[in-house]
């Protein structure tokens, strides 16, 4: 393990066209190369931004045919870096929904772990705004902390950064730098974004990756963008703002340390009965 890693966001307006997807996010990738990026990050669903589902199933391929994941790790093994694939539309042969699967890749371009989206992005915002995420994605049921040259990496998904338990469970499985790829809505991103990733950030004593779609999208989505990298102690590192392009920073792992060593707030777990739901209390209490 080294002391210090130069990780590198990639942000990009995914169309519906998957080659011209790969197109686009690998320029990224080499731009972040070029600047010394050791890590890159793209965000979710970068192979396709797709909310019909009909057109979406005439395109997505499985894990073994998925040609951007095949580019990916060609390219990772090109160039010798790390690279997260923030997510992939998957195709499931035993469902007929997909899975939202991230990759990450080694230097050698193989795939060193994956991780399958666990929340899922089930809303009603205003303007009439829904998503039913969980009618086109099978919800993952495993979390990932994979093994990398320079440290434990919490794998999530955009939605799951609401759920705070998994973040802490990553945190004490050995994590130190937590990646939460999205395609966060311009809405609830201009509400709560920075807020979650710092917070994340903040209550593991972690670093926080996340590589975010942005823009109007060929389909009618409309995402956040501002790719974020954020410190243990919840300072933002870096902000890739609203348009495509590449955002960076070094890691000094040792802010790790001097975090968790002010706040052990991962050592102060305490068991604790759970309290009656409001409907069961007897009367009079």
């Amino acid at each position: 393990m080294t002391d210090t890693l130069k990780v590198a966001c990639a942000q990009l307006t995914s169309t519906t066209d998957i080659a011209e997807n790969i197109e686009i996010s690998s320029e990224l990738i080499r731009e972040a190369h070029s600047q010394g990026a050791q890590l890159i990050g793209l965000p979710e669903v970068v192979n396709l931004v797709q909310r019909s589902r009909r057109k979406s199933a005439e395109v997505v391929k499985t894990e073994d045919e998925e040609t951007s994941l095949k580019a990916y790790r060609e390219l990772a093994a090109e160039l010798g870096v790390w690279l997260h694939t923030g997510s992939l539309v998957i195709k499931l042969m035993d469902d007929e929904r997909n899975v939202n699967r991230s990759f990450l890749i080694d230097d050698k371009g193989a795939i060193a772990a994956t991780y399958d989206k666990i929340h899922m992005f089930d809303v009603d915002l205003e303007n009439g705004v829904s998503f039913r995420e969980s009618k086109a994605f099978k919800p993952g049921d495993r979390a990932v902390v994979a093994e990398t040259p320079w440290c434990g990496l919490g794998m999530t998904v955009c939605y799951d950064v609401r759920f705070a338990y998994l973040y802490r469970a990553l945190a004490k499985a050995g994590a130190s730098v937590l990646m939460v790829p999205a395609a966060f809505t311009r809405q609830t991103g201009q509400a709560h974004w920075h807020i979650l990733l710092q917070a994340r950030a903040i209550e593991t004593g972690c670093f926080v990756v996340a590589p975010a779609q942005c823009g109007d999208h060929e389909d009618g989505r409309e995402t956040y963008g501002h790719s974020l990298i954020v410190a243990p102690w919840g300072e933002i590192l870096a902000d890739g703002g609203e348009e495509p392009g590449v955002v960076m920073a070094e890691l000094d792992f040792s802010r790790i340390d001097k975090a968790r060593g002010m706040v052990p707030a991962l050592s102060h777990d305490r068991d604790f009965a759970p309290p009656a739901p409001l409907g069961l209390r007897a009367a009079g209490e």
